[in-house]
């Protein structure tokens, strides 16, 4: 017996939560209002919730309609559907370089929420004005998993990752100035990054960025223990 569903344009995987530990996320860019409200429809009949990502306001308010007690984030263009409470120890930080950044921030904060993961938020502190990161010092030092989100040359979490002891997470974005190249600048400067125990993440991936951040969250919370014998 198949663990997903062919509804011909799609296949509705309700097996991803036994595999991974998450329900699908729909990608709402590129389908129709019509195709995310039938996967909403099989997924919250399976999962009780269903979050959609990268749906334009159009399709919300159409969607919204069909779905009265979702929640639509204008910023970070997220859809979501059920309640989500705190499933994990730990807190996730997700900072932010600068106010035009908000919209990858909040997607990785909403989605990370989602997922069931205590987040605290500190924006609008790039290096540009490296006291105002630096004001946060002990916030900072104090958080499980951090996620820095930058555009320009992307140097916040290069600096984040010099003042922890924690897993960063850097996601670069499409923000800046010509020479900025819509994100390949801070993408290769934080893959080109000296500061230890960084990964970066795809250009405006929040999402991304908040899968791993959970993952990282949900494994320290299981306990999972692995003994080693040195041989």
């Amino acid at each position: 017996m198949n663990n997903f569903e062919d509804l011909g344009f799609c296949k509705v995987d309700y097996d991803r939560e036994n595999r991974t530990g998450f329900p699908e996320v729909i990608y709402g860019e590129g389908k129709t209002a019509g195709q995310i409200k039938l996967i909403m429809e099989k997924l919250i009949a399976k999962h009780g919730k269903v979050m959609v990502t990268r749906v334009d306001q159009e399709k919300s308010s159409e969607l919204l309609e069909a779905f009265p007690l979702a929640r639509y984030d204008t910023q970070s263009r997220i859809l979501a559907y059920g309640t989500s409470e705190v499933r994990f120890g730990g807190e996730l930080l997700v900072l932010c370089a600068g106010t035009s950044d908000l919209f990858v921030a909040e997607e990785a904060a909403l989605t990370a929420e989602w997922m069931g993961c205590k987040v605290r938020r500190i924006y609008d502190v790039g290096v540009a004005g490296i006291d105002r990161l630096l004001a946060y010092r002990s916030e900072i030092e104090e958080a499980d998993v951090l996620i820095a989100v930058a555009g320009m040359e992307g140097a916040l979490p290069s600096v984040v990752g010099g003042l922890v002891q924690r897993p960063v997470i850097a996601v670069p974005t499409s923000i800046g100035y010509g020479a900025h190249l819509e994100g390949i600048t801070p993408l290769l400067a934080m893959m080109s990054s000296c500061a230890s125990g960084m990964s970066v993440v795809n250009i405006d991936n929040g999402f991304g960025a908040a899968y791993q951040a959970a993952m990282i969250l949900k494994l320290v919370s299981e306990g999972v223990n692995h003994e080693v014998t040195l041989s």
